[in-house]
């Protein structure tokens, strides 16, 4: 049974790429969170992940986000906070965490 998880894409006001996810992200669907984020990802941009209406992500979530960290900045749920730190996230690409 794959989890629910809802993927939209858009842009920021500086015209760069926005990716928005809510749910969780595990293994039953981290194939589709990697796909949604190859297929933002814009040459020249910065693609935005947001991730505030996250309340869940696994090791397969991660390795999604580090195949693209070059190419991406993250705003995350505070929930995530711990997570995206010991993964070292944190230190390879800007990741704020919304209020």
């Amino acid at each position: 049974m794959n989890t629910p998880l809802d993927l939209a894409t858009g842009r920021q006001p500086d015209g760069g790429p926005l990716l928005t996810v809510a749910g969780e992200i595990d293994m039953s669907n981290a194939d589709r969170f990697r796909a949604a984020i190859a297929d933002a990802v814009v040459d020249g941009h910065l693609l935005t992940v947001d991730l505030t209406g996250v309340e869940y992500l696994d090791s397969a979530a991660l390795a999604a986000l580090f195949a693209h960290v070059d190419r991406l900045r993250v705003v995350a749920n505070p929930l995530l906070g711990s997570v995206l730190t010991i993964s070292g996230l944190t230190e390879l690409t800007t990741v704020t965490f919304a209020d």
